[in-house]
């Protein structure tokens, strides 16, 4: 209770609703001239529902476990390593599975709307909830491991207040700069013919940042239905060009691929929470026929559900 008094205060307003597991909580923070930092785990599976946030912006890193955020109708899965930027304007929920422990780093939008050059008419539109491409996402942990390098000498006063402000300014400038980069990594903006015109030659060539759009793309649905058509639109090339790259850096076709990933999350859930409905978690990663998704599941991992949380059991 003490913990959650202290979340709304620090963060938002928020209902808390625990799930299983035994309540393991703990809170840390940390502060430079604007920015907060929390280290925040809650032990338990938790899932939260705040009020859309009031003049900030969320970056989540998984340190341990993994979660699930919802934010204006966009899900996304947030494995362990991965980071997740958050900026609801009207929903947010979040759920965490046991052992989860968060990092998070709040930015003021006053400091992302001062580094991007805006107007203070302006307002800044940053998608509500994406997940940082694994190109950023090394960037963003040294920007991190910096930041708490700096926050715990804060009552250093050979810290200066300055140097603060320009390391606070270089943080946010990050993200408002990959802005663009970010948005193109959850959604392809343009139609998918002139994407696949202008980029097929250079997936010839190779394709790796053509893959790389195209698994951020699926890694942020996963929940979501996806089609041929929007895999190719993404990696911005022809079926026939896709079809290509796949087998040439993953041996199987697009949507075998897709399955696989989301077989990969299935796993990883059951693993993760043994107590878990097999049938509800084949449905939440799209295999929508029961039968099916246990042969593909046994042709993967050379076990049925059941036997993967039985081994998790023990």
């Amino acid at each position: 209770m003490e913990a959650h008094d202290y979340v709304t205060r620090e963060l938002s307003d928020h209902v808390l609703r625990w799930k299983q597991g035994a309540p393991d909580v703990a809170l840390f923070k940390g502060e430079l001239n604007q920015l907060k930092i929390y280290e925040l785990r809650y032990g338990a599976e938790v899932e939260v529902t705040p009020r859309p946030f009031d003049g900030f912006t969320l970056l989540h890193t998984s340190l341990s476990g993994c979660a699930e955020f919802e934010c204006d109708g966009h899900v996304m899965s947030v494995a362990e390593g991965r980071t997740a930027m958050l900026a609801p304007r009207q929903h947010v929920r979040l759920r965490w599975m046991r052992g989860t422990q968060q990092l998070i780093v709040r930015i003021p939008n006053s400091l992302l709307q001062q580094v991007s050059g805006k107007a203070e008419d302006e307002t800044i539109s940053f998608m509500p909830g994406l997940v940082l491409p694994r190109q950023l996402g090394s960037q963003w942990d040294l920007l991190v491991q910096s930041l708490l390098n700096i926050s715990s000498m804060s009552g250093d006063p050979g810290i200066r207040a300055e140097w603060r402000d320009h390391f606070e300014r270089n943080l946010a400038l990050f993200l408002a700069l990959h802005q663009s980069a970010l948005s193109t990594s959850q959604a392809a903006l343009l139609p998918a013919d002139s994407r696949s015109m202008r980029s097929d030659s250079s997936a010839h060539d190779g394709g790796i940042r053509q893959m790389d759009a195209m698994l951020e793309y699926i890694e942020s649905r996963l929940h979501a239905p996806i089609s041929l058509e929007d895999l190719a639109r993404v990696a911005g090339v022809s079926f026939r060009t896709l079809n290509v790259m796949c087998h040439r850096y993953h041996g199987v076709t697009p949507m075998e691929l897709l399955r696989n990933m989301r077989l990969d999350a299935v796993r990883a859930r059951l693993l993760l929470d043994p107590a878990a409905s097999v049938t509800d978690t084949a449905l939440m990663f799209g295999f929508g026929h029961l039968g099916r998704f246990s042969a593909y599941y046994f042709a993967r991992f050379n076990e049925l559900p059941r036997d993967t949380q039985k081994k998790r059991q023990r």
